[in-house]
């Protein structure tokens, strides 16, 4: 075990592991580590360890050499944030983000931050423990086959601006104010889905319905939401831009138009809204099935523009693609559906952890949920991809979606992804059967993620390739949720 320097006498004992699917089979104290948990970020899980359960025994099964506990002086006025560079291809690893990488850690090391108001005499905090005790700072590194990532500690009011200060490839992701419970996916939920998975078969009438996903609607789409048509006037989608109001506004319009039931949900003051949309079920029950994507973006470092055409501009025609589908085929669907675009996930799922902590308060049916993120880069001389997460997610949810891939869209070479996290995590884990889609079975190979740059009018942006991948969000939604036509509907 590595235990990293800190200023102060520890009060509580941060412990960082390698993820387990099930938590539980890794401790022989109950609740050291089920009654204690952080969450997880990328392939790492973080818990609170009380003094009482130190002992190495209490947490069997885990590599001495593989696990970290960190000293950490607890108090309210603090907010953790898991720090993670994605996975990215060797491609995009160039000596400038190396450079940029090691500034940023010297950064936080040794300089801490001069954070302005926009007026000249500023503000200042620092992020460096060793200049302000009040503001911890813990850093883990990690063998390079796995990504690098940071754990700090900083001043609350500083956490949604985190993302502005990363390198390029790396995402934040906030902690919970206090551990939690850890919350399986309970076995009838996941029972459930192998009962899908035991009934798929090729549909002639889920064919037609998911072939007619129009590639040029959703052209039209994405060139309105990054600003590409000059129609829009969107600059850029990010949580705390105009632009991401505009695309929430219009947003709700277009899935209204398909028959949804739409409202903007806020949670979080000057983030843009959640746009969650609902078509309600054609008969009694409380089973709802939700896709989803996000439609706040991110741009270059120390640019104001922001299209995020493919992250996640793509995820979100998927989402529209399909509801026009739904709209043209005039069919009703057994179970409730949500269709739900997410704001703050670049800050670090902000958006989609309220609304998944509301879903479970409200002790919510959720049985299928399926996140659409970064579906658009296709990398020269490879095939198309759909790529399914190696870590966060429920497996046979992953297994689902494969399934319905090679029936109905077997252009896609489909595999796992390292590529780490998105708004999926949030419903996973409140205990929800869920999973992610993504475009590519392997790291991120898209030179524009988290660029300025990430246009659609752009050499690798492949509008095929995402409407191969909505088609198999549309079989896979068609399947678990039922569906019904009109008695006279022709699809041909």
């Amino acid at each position: 075990m590595v235990f990293s320097p800190t200023a102060g006498v520890a009060s509580a004992l941060l412990l960082v592991t390698p993820y387990t699917p099930n938590i539980a089979t890794v401790e022989t104290t109950p609740g050291c580590l089920t009654d204690n948990f952080y969450g997880t970020y990328g392939g790492q899980s973080v818990f609170h360890l009380p003094p009482t359960c130190l002992d190495t025994i209490a947490i069997k099964g885990l590599s001495i050499q593989s696990v970290s506990l960190l000293p950490y002086v607890a108090n309210g006025e603090r907010q953790l944030i898991w720090l993670q560079e994605s996975a990215i291809d060797s491609s995009l690893v160039t000596p400038e983000h190396k450079a940029e990488v090691q500034d940023f850690f010297r950064w936080l090391g040794e300089d801490g931050y001069s954070m302005g108001s926009g007026q000249s005499s500023g503000h200042q905090h620092l992020l460096s423990s060793a200049n302000e005790p009040g503001v911890e700072l813990h850093l883990v590194d990690l063998q390079p086959a796995g990504g690098s990532y940071g754990l700090i500690a900083v001043e609350p009011s500083l956490a949604p601006s985190i993302e502005a200060l990363l390198p390029r490839y790396w995402k934040p992701y906030i902690l919970p104010n206090q551990p939690t419970s850890y919350l399986p996916v309970p076995k009838p939920a996941i029972e459930h889905v192998k009962s899908l998975l035991e009934t798929v078969r090729f549909d002639p009438v889920v064919s037609s319905l998911v072939n007619s996903i129009s590639l040029n609607q959703m052209r039209d789409d994405i060139r309105w939401l990054t600003g590409e048509d000059g129609k829009s006037g969107i600059i850029s989608r990010h949580s705390f831009a105009e632009g991401s109001r505009v695309a929430a506004n219009w947003l709700k319009e277009r899935f209204e138009e398909t028959g949804a039931t739409c409202e903007l949900k806020t949670f979080l003051t000057g983030f843009a809204p959640n746009v969650a949309c609902k078509y309600s079920a054609s008969v009694d029950t409380t089973s709802t099935v939700l896709i989803s994507g996000h439609y706040d973006s991110r741009g270059s470092f120390g640019s104001q523009r922001a299209p995020g055409g493919n992250d996640d501009g793509s995820g979100t025609v998927a989402l529209l693609g399909i509801a026009r589908a739904v709209a043209h085929s005039g069919l009703t669907f057994r179970s409730n559906v949500e269709l739900v675009a997410f704001a703050g996930e670049e800050q670090g799922l902000y958006g989609s952890k309220a609304y998944a902590r509301e879903m479970r308060e409200k002790d919510a049916n959720i049985t299928v949920m399926i996140q659409a993120d970064m579906l658009g880069y296709h990398a020269p001389g490879e095939p198309p991809q759909l790529g399914l997460p190696m870590y966060i997610g429920t497996p046979e949810v992953a297994q689902l979606v494969s399934n319905m891939s090679a029936i109905y869209s077997p252009e896609l070479t489909v595999g796992y992804t390292a590529a780490c996290c998105s708004d999926h995590q949030s419903f996973h884990e409140q205990g929800y059967a869920s999973t992610q889609v993504f475009e590519r079975a392997g790291p991120i190979a898209d030179p524009m993620y988290h660029n300025s740059g990430d246009l659609s009018e752009r050499p690798g942006y492949d509008l095929s390739q995402i409407r191969s991948i909505a088609k198999v969000q549309f079989a896979t939604l068609l399947h678990a949720a039922g569906f019904d036509l009109p008695d006279n509907k022709d699809l041909n």
